[in-house]
């Protein structure tokens, strides 16, 4: 059997809904077929109250073993590094996090707040938030750059907005299953099996785009998406490979890739503005919006363009 506690910190939860929806495997399925025991987790954890407390400081204390430790969200340090904007069970949470990290085999970053942040530690980040061992694309974060597990590991980062449900449950299969070493891992600590290739990798307009024609209205070739900010050529992740919902991604219904599983995500731009400010521009590219053209109607354009086929423009057929 293995143990996992789930905690979490600044976080919309998202990741957790996401969750919820694995397929291959379930989560029913983690618990049924790989022996995962979840001793807690903050949605649909039955302890309330004192119960939790009783199960934490178990965990700590070293009654009950604790093979994995998932966090989600991003380590609330504010106000002035003492935590308090985030109190859970008594203490703030980020308290939590350190002990826990100290006694668990593996530590387990879900998502893009808990790898490096996210949206919440984006300046000018009042509630000091920041990831476990990174933050943004600086390895440092809450644990520092040389924590290292007890099983001999570095935390585990899944990132996305939220993460794809079966990157979730198949990585704490492998951990479950005594192939944590086995996993190649990247630079920013993500699994190799998901985050080797880039989204553009299975999406539908990958033609246009290595046409390395500039896109615009009225000029044959290239993605239009590309002009309006999609970083699927520069975001390492499986989305179209290992399909949302087994049906889908957002490139293939024609939406520009966010560039969710990268450090840097949400990709505001310091120079002219954050994702507080709207900005002139649609995407992270210096592309402008032409004159007198609405966002919304440059975005329709742009994706109509693309869906339409395009004419024959040989006049020697």
């Amino acid at each position: 059997m293995t143990n996992l506690i789930w905690l979490k910190g600044g976080a919309c939860s998202g990741n957790t809904m996401s969750f919820l929806n694995a397929e291959q495997p379930s989560v029913i399925e983690l618990v049924t077929d790989f022996g995962i025991h979840m001793l807690y987790h903050p949605s649909i954890g039955l302890e309330i109250g004192e119960q939790v407390n009783e199960v934490l400081n178990d965990a700590l204390s070293g009654r009950v073993k604790v093979d994995i430790f998932v966090f989600e969200g991003t380590v609330i340090q504010g106000p002035g590094g003492t935590g308090k904007m985030n109190i859970f069970a008594g203490r703030p949470a980020m308290e939590w996090v350190k002990a826990m990290a100290q006694v668990a085999d593996y530590v387990v970053a879900i998502g893009d707040c808990a790898a490096w942040g996210g949206i919440i530690a984006v300046p000018p980040n009042p509630t000091e938030s920041t990831g476990l061992q990174f933050h943004k694309s600086e390895k440092g974060g809450f644990l520092g750059p040389d924590f290292i597990s007890k099983g001999g590991l570095p935390v585990i980062n899944i990132p996305g907005c939220p993460a794809h449900p079966d990157w979730m449950t198949q990585i704490l299969v492998a951990l479950a299953t005594g192939r944590a070493k086995d996993i190649l891992y990247d630079d920013y600590h993500r699994p190799r099996t998901f985050f080797t290739d880039f989204v553009q990798t299975g999406c539908p307009n990958t033609n246009s785009f290595n046409q390395k024609v500039r896109g615009g209205f009225g000029k044959r070739g290239g993605c239009l998406f590309y002009e309006v900010g999609c970083r699927g050529s520069m975001t390492h992740s499986s989305c179209n490979r290992i399909l949302w919902n087994r049906t889908s991604s957002k490139t293939r219904a024609n939406h520009p890739c966010l560039g969710c599983t990268e450090p840097g995500f949400p990709h505001h731009n310091l120079k002219k503005g954050s994702v507080f400010k709207t900005l002139k521009y649609l995407g992270f590219l210096p592309q402008e919006v032409p004159a007198g053209e609405s966002k919304l109607m440059y975005y329709f354009k742009s994706a109509v363009n693309i869906a339409l086929p395009k004419p024959d423009l040989d006049a020697s057929k």
